[in-house]
Parts: structure tokens; sequence; C-alpha cells
């Protein structure tokens, strides 16, 4: 296993989106899943759209470079709703999806509906679902998230989860998916629940990248579960586990604070070239060039001098 990271690329029809360490942190838009939400589920189950469409552009407007669309409704016909959720958002935005089910029906449904490579969300060591998925994935020339865990459920020991990755990776070989289409999930544990949780993904990244040579995301509000302002926590996290090496989260783009934690990580890691994108996200409303005055202005006082 070399050490060099490659770029993972993702695409929709018409854009293409590169996961790397050298690259601007990949924010994964986490709105699009009707777990926690009831009025999403029935929605979709009774086939309203409305709230993924909107969902699908605002998080899109505030800085998402991929979406997450799940359909995992009790009961419900999965493939069918991701299907057309995934046809639904594809017809409104231009990004990439990540295609998330723990129902490989629903998974190829969503391929079939797809335009583009999409990250399938996702594959796990368990035997079952390593040769359920993995054909898929490679069948359909996409990426896919490695979530390190096998039969035996989620390891405290960040060794073992290291192990597990390296043994999707291996198996994925086998199947003719390179690392570059492979994205390591190393679990984020509960901080409250787990001390040391914060440490050992961080320490689990590096590794990831450096000895395993493979992109890595995360649910990143999984963090601060059960704690108060969860936001604060998050935002903390995504800043400190980007310069760790994480290239990608699962997270919620329309909170300020996680926007400005990702925008702030790839000033530091050196991946906003010039800062660009943190000085146009930190302009005063209306201003153009920078230095507080819009063109708009400038324009209104030329011509009143006229």
């Amino acid at each position: 296993m070399t050490g060099v990271t490659p770029h993972t690329v993702l695409s929709s029809a018409t854009r293409e989106v590169v996961i790397g360490p050298d690259r601007p942190f990949v924010v994964i838009g986490e709105r699009i899943n009707p777990t926690g939400r009831s009025q999403l589920a029935e929605e979709m189950r009774a086939g309203d759209y409305s709230r993924v469409r909107a969902d699908a552009v605002a998080q899109v407007e505030a800085g998402a470079a991929v979406l997450d669309v799940n359909a995992g409704i009790p009961l419900a016909d999965e493939p069918a709703i991701l299907a057309e959720a995934v046809r639904q958002v594809q017809s409104l935005v231009s990004v990439p999806l990540s295609i998330d089910s723990s129902i490989v029906a629903a998974l190829e449904a969503g391929l079939a509906a797809y335009e583009g490579k999409p990250l399938v969300n996702s594959v796990t060591a368990e035997e079952e679902r390593l040769e359920s998925v993995l054909p898929l994935v490679s069948r359909y020339g996409a990426a896919v998230v490695a979530i390190t865990n096998d039969e035996d459920g989620i390891s405290e020991d960040p060794d073992l989860r290291f192990a597990l990755a390296r043994r999707i990776v291996e198996r994925a070989s086998d199947h003719g998916i390179p690392r570059a289409d492979i994205v390591v999930d190393p679990l984020v544990m509960p901080i409250g629940a787990i001390g040391q949780a914060g440490r050992q993904v961080m320490t689990l990244v590096r590794r990831l990248s450096s000895e395993l040579g493979v992109n890595t995301t995360c649910g990143a509000s999984n963090i601060s579960f059960g704690l108060p302002n969860r936001v604060g926590i998050n935002a903390a996290f995504l800043t400190m586990a980007s310069g760790a090496g994480l290239t990608s989260a699962i997270t919620n783009p329309l909170e300020a604070h996680i926007r400005q934690a990702v925008l702030a990580a790839d000033v530091l890691t050196g991946n906003d070239a010039h800062c660009a994108a943190w000085i146009r996200s930190n302009r005063p409303p209306g201003s153009e060039d920078g230095s507080g005055r819009s063109r708009r202005a400038a324009g209104r006082r030329r011509a009143a001098s006229g």
C-alpha cells in the first residue's frame, strides 16, 4: 500500500468534484434524510418531494459540494422513493450525490437513476455487505464510503478499525475498485461517552492518509451527541479533523458556524489559495471589491455626479 492519497473524483451530468488532501474540504450536505424528521418522512412516503427539493437547493447555496440522499423510511418502498429522490435532486442542482441506504436494492435503484459518478454510502467490513455492495459499486463505476465496523459492531480500538479499513480496500481491489474510489469513514464516536474519541479519530485519520492512502469522511455531528451547543463542538471538530487530514464530512452546511469552520480549515491547511474563499465569504453585504464598497453604490455615485 502506498501512502500517497489519490484524488477521489465524483461527478454529476455537468459538474465534477474532487476530494483530496490538497483540495478544499468537501462538505456533503446531510439534510435529505428522513431519519428523525417525521414530516419529511411522511411527505416522501406520500410522493411529495417539495421539502427534498428545497433542502437540496438551500444546501448547495450554503456551500455543499455533494449532497447525501437517503430515503430510509420504515415500511416504505425505499428503492422507488430513493430513485425518485435522486431524479428530483438532479433535476434541480448540478452537484454530485451520495446515494445513501442500508438496503442493497435501494442502492441499486438509486444508482440506476443517477447521471454521473456518485458516492455510494456505504459498505462495511461485514462479509455479506462486502459481497453485495462491492459488485454493485464496480458495475456502476461509483465511489464508495467504507465504514470501519464488521459483524462484531463498532470497536473502540482504533487499530482494529484501521485493520477493517485495510480489509475493505483489499476486497474492493479484488472487484477492480481502486483506492481512489474508496472514502473511509473511521467512525466518530460521541465525545460525551468516550473521552478520547476525538484523539482516536484524528490519529486514525492520519494513519488512513499516510499508511493506507485513502480519502476520509465521517458523520461529523456524532462527536457531539448528547451534549449542549452541539454546533459549537461540531465546528471545532471539523477544523481540527481537517488539520489531521480529514478530506470530507457529512454535515449541515446551513449552520453558519459549520461553514466558517470549514472555510477556516481550508485557510489553515493551505487549501484556500490566497485565502480567496475566506475573503469572499467575509465581505460586507453588497461588497464586490473587498473594500466595503459595492459596484452598485459606485455606479450610483457616478450617475449622480454625471
